[in-house]
């Protein structure tokens, strides 16, 4: 045990570096406590030895454990297992994810030694038992009162992605995380969202613990415009598992940001078994090369404790899809004397891509280091120590705009005589440590946690200028960055009573403070060095700042703060046989927005023992995040193929104020939901939900204010201004639907899965305006805008997944089917405002609906031993691409073949891959 511990001291001391002294000493005194503690405790001279395993052989990772007591361990790669116990009389649990759970009772004396046997029958996920959705206990989704969704490790495994974020989108229907493009910061983290909401409307838990959001504010016009997300990537998915996703808003549970659910993300707990995973593959096209590699390992430590460490690296090429580029270079208003020089200087040679493209369109490349371990460690029987939490680090890369020599105002020629592509380069380091004590006094089952969590995200611009320094502009610039930090203390006590039929009961209290920083680049990034091109048609003041992303200026610094208290009570009782009764409250105190209450009341009926339906209401409530408060910076947009200084402005500024800008309040939403389980047949599930989800007061960021305000705006150097503001209500009417199937076919066995999600999210009467903005509407939140959320995401997707399983061949097939998708242009609503359409000849609206595609996934694998499998498959086999733009102003001069504003699945097309998987 003592080389254990030593190998488990060094590992977290040296993964946790990064959180400073005070955390360190921490967790020095905690293993030096437990180390005190269990001295001598362990005395069992009593061993309980045997195997797990299935029908088709031996399960490496099974959890074994003694009830009532922190006794446990896991089976090793030959599915073995060993228990030290003290004589007496037990019941042996095993239980492995998607099998069902199985007992056996043993009577043990002193100098036993006795073998027990677990043949484990596979299952439904409506049988699994999850811990999000009751804070007082597990419960299966026949049991539970909400809708929920597991995703299992050998789903996430046979996947073809290799990207937490990516697995999801293609595995839950409910989940949508699409890369995009050429959209600054949020090419390198993406905007992930449940049921159709926003990306900060979706509260992710780590086993049970708040997650930390990402620093990024999307500021662009991608999905999830004016949020802040959680970083979903920098979670290595060797390290989990499984993922429980609660489809219901629970607010009233685990506090703001659970409007459109909770995505609770369970660490791998086993051990004996040592997994290396290894996958190369590339797209057919030739880019997007990709290299993953995964090692797990787990030790035991005394009786019931364990220490799980995952490794894992990811390494992605970028993705190009864009057009070629048919507009000027040279000269803007003499066609002729361009085209010779193009030719003459051989300009599509000097871009660095391939034909006539200028612009690098599609995945960006990136690099992913991570480290995590999960561990927990009894004191005695009845309390236990533990931890988890881990570092990833990612550098990404992506391009913008191309800066053509015609751009004299943003181009230095005497640096750039052909223009130039630039290229933002991102450092983004994620930290985050929990640790712990549960117990069980008196009945009464305790747990007090802390959780420390960072994400810095740092800029850096390559192969660019100031131009207004002329000359002497560096082509590298540190552009400045973010850092976000989260502390979040919790205290939860929960007991089963023997009240009525059972009363669970679950109450406790969250501290958690916050803290926001915004980092200024190195001067030349930002600075006006007031460099002026002389022409023929008079003096050009150059654009001062990075081409690209200009620096975060020192009056943009900023270090806020605020703290937060929450008090909660979870209630549940069967009432009867039958009927099972649950109500959850919650009252939080923010130094900054005030109170605020929330409540759900749910309830689960059982027609017959396979037959259950349900139905809840419920309120919710998120808080602006700092990020939305305090942000603001100036940032390069293109609009009509024209580059467009705009200045984001925070509501503290007197920018805001001068345009009338209200101070942000938080969101309320009501939540009504209702649904059946069933279980017609041994071999089938089905589960069918409703939901209806009402926000008032939702948070966005506006659209730009341009003309007629040139008075406010001239001083600051921008040609636009945006804010953030609760402009709107909305209503999310949609239905979940979820069909599994399973059959012995000969000596193998077949799995189908069927599973849709069906969402409409609508504006709920007018947009809000101060009075100062009256008229204004259109501009606060245009149509754009109004379609990044009612139709920028799929309005339904719908994922079949089938896999055959004999002896050592497997083989799995998936299908998604992605709904229609629709790009607005802001000024398309008047007639008088359509453009010519090259491509048709006619003059048309720019608008366009994306229509509703299958992406087809295929992977065979062979099982050489039980060591070693290799796999073999493709994702997107069929080559799809979503609809390509049908009016040539959309383009961007042939730029964007697809579109960059709605995407469904992103254009990297067909990819193939080789995996091996070796088990020790």
């Amino acid at each position: 045990m003592s080389r254990e511990l030593e190998i488990f001291c060094l590992a977290v001391i040296s993964g946790i570096s990064g959180f400073g002294v005070r955390m360190r000493k921490l967790i020095v005194l905690a293993i030096t406590f437990y180390i005190i503690l269990t001295k001598g405790v362990f005395a069992q001279d009593t061993f309980i030895t045997g195997t797990v395993s299935d029908k088709f052989g031996n399960l490496p990772g099974a959890r074994i454990a003694v009830e009532g007591t922190t006794i446990s361990t896991s089976s090793d790669v030959n599915g073995k297992f060993v228990l030290e116990i003290d004589p007496g009389e037990y019941t042996i649990k095993a239980s492995f994810v998607l099998y069902l759970t199985q007992e056996q009772q043993v009577f043990a004396s002193s100098g036993d030694s006795i073998n027990i046997d677990f043949v484990l029958e596979s299952t439904f996920s409506i049988d699994e038992e999850a811990f999000v959705g009751s804070r007082s206990r597990p419960r299966s989704l026949l049991e539970t009162t909400v809708p929920i969704d597991i995703i299992a490790q050998d789903r996430m495994s046979n996947s073809p992605q290799v990207e937490l974020g990516q697995i999801l989108h293609y595995s839950a229907p409910s989940f949508n995380s699409t890369r995009q493009t050429i959209a600054d910061g949020t090419d390198h983290i993406d905007p992930a969202t449940l049921r159709g909401l926003g990306p900060d409307q979706v509260l992710v838990l780590i086993n049970g613990k708040r997650r930390h959001s990402s620093s990024l504010l999307n500021v662009n016009g991608t999905l999830g415009r004016g949020s802040v997300g959680t970083d979903f990537n920098a979670i290595p998915f060797g390290a989990v598992d499984r993922i429980e996703i609660l489809r219901d808003g629970a607010a009233a549970q685990y506090g703001s940001d659970a409007i459109a659910g909770v995505v609770n993300i369970v660490l791998k707990e086993q051990t004996g078994v040592t997994e290396i995973d290894a996958q190369v593959g590339t797209n057919t096209e030739g880019d997007g090369e990709t290299a993953y590699f995964n090692g797990n390992v787990g030790f035991d430590i005394g009786d019931g404790g364990f220490v799980n460490f995952t490794a894992e690296y990811r390494d992605r090429e970028a993705t190009n899809r864009s057009g070629n580029y048919t507009g000027p270079v040279y000269f803007n208003n003499n066609p002729a004397q361009d085209l010779a020089l193009i030719q003459s200087r051989d300009f599509f040679r000097q871009t660095g891509f391939d034909d006539q493209r200028v612009m690098e369109i599609g995945n960006s490349a990136a690099r992913n280091v991570s480290f995590f371990v999960n561990a927990e460690f009894p004191l005695s029987r009845v309390i236990s120590l533990y931890a988890h939490g881990g570092r990833n680090f990612r550098n990404s890369e992506a391009a913008g705009f191309y800066r053509f020599p015609r751009d004299s105002s943003q181009v230095v020629q005497s640096l750039y005589p052909d223009g130039f592509s630039p290229r933002i380069r991102t450092d983004i380091q994620d930290d985050a440590i929990t640790i712990g004590v549960r117990g069980l006094k008196n009945g009464w089952n305790l747990d007090f946690s802390n959780t420390t969590g960072m994400n810095e995200f740092d800029f850096n611009v390559l192969n660019s200028n100031n131009a207004s320094l002329g000359d002497a502009s560096p082509t590298e610039f540190f552009s400045g960055g973010f850092i976000y930090r989260q502390n979040v203390t919790n205290f939860n006590v929960s007991r089963t009573l023997n009240w009525l039929q059972g009363v669970n009961l679950a109450f406790g209290a969250e501290f958690r403070i916050e803290n926001y920083e915004i980092l200024a680049g190195e001067e030349a990034s930002w600075i006006n060095g007031q460099d002026t091109l002389f022409t023929e048609n008079g003096a050009i003041a150059r654009v001062p700042g990075a081409q690209v992303f200009p620096g975060f200026q020192p009056e943009n610094e900023l270090d806020e703060f605020r703290t937060n208290n929450a008090w909660y009570l979870d209630m549940e009782s069967k009432l009867n046989d039958k009927l099972l009764v649950g109500a959850a409250a919650r009252y939080e105190t923010y130094s900054d927005f005030g109170d605020q209450a929330t409540w759900k009341l749910s309830g689960r009926y059982e027609l017959t023992d396979e037959i259950s339906v349900s139905a809840g209401v419920a309120s919710g409530f998120r808080a602006p995040s700092l990020h939305q408060v305090f942000f603001s910076n100036i940032s390069i947009q293109f609009v009509d193929n024209e580059a467009l200084r705009v200045g984001t402005f925070n509501n503290e500024s007197t920018v805001a104020a001068a345009f009338g800008i209200d101070e942000l309040k938080p969101e309320i939403s009501r939540h009504i939901s209702a649904g059946v389980v069933a279980r017609p047949m041994k071999n089938l599930s089905i589960t069918l939900d409703y939901y209806t989800i009402f926000i008032d007061d939702r948070i966005v960021l506006s659209g730009r204010f341009e003309e007629g305000n040139e008075d406010i705006l001239a001083p600051l150097n921008v040609g636009a201004a945006q804010f953030f503001t609760n402009a709107i209500d909305t209503r999310t009417i949609g239905i979940d639907l979820v069909a599994t199937y399973r059959e012995s076919i000969g000596r193998g066995e077949f799995f189908t899965s069927l599973a849709g999600n069906f969402t409409n999210t609508k504006l709920d009467g007018p947009i809000q305006t101060s009075d100062a903005l009256a008229g204004d509407e259109d501009i606060l939140f245009n149509r754009e805008e109004v379609s990044r959320i009612e139709v920028i995401q799929p309005n339904f997707k719908v994922i079949s997944q089938s896999s055959y399983k004999l002896g050592k061949l497997s083989a799995n097939l998936n299908h998604t089917l992605f709904g229609r998708v629709r790009f607005i242009d802001p000024n398309d609503g008047d007639p008088s405002n359509w453009p010519l359409n090259t491509l048709t000849g006619a003059i048309e609206s720019r608008d366009q609906t994306f229509n509703p595609k299958i992406v087809t996934d295929l992977i065979l694998s062979w099982q050489f031993n039980s060591n070693f499998r290799a796999s073999i498959g493709g994702h997107n086999i069929f080559n799809i691409y979503p609809d390509e733009h049908t009016h040539s102003e959309n383009t961007s001069l042939g730029r964007f073949r697809f579109s960059r504003r709605a995407q469904q699945f992103g254009v990297a097309g067909a990819r193939v891959f080789l995996k091996a998987s070796l088990t020790l």
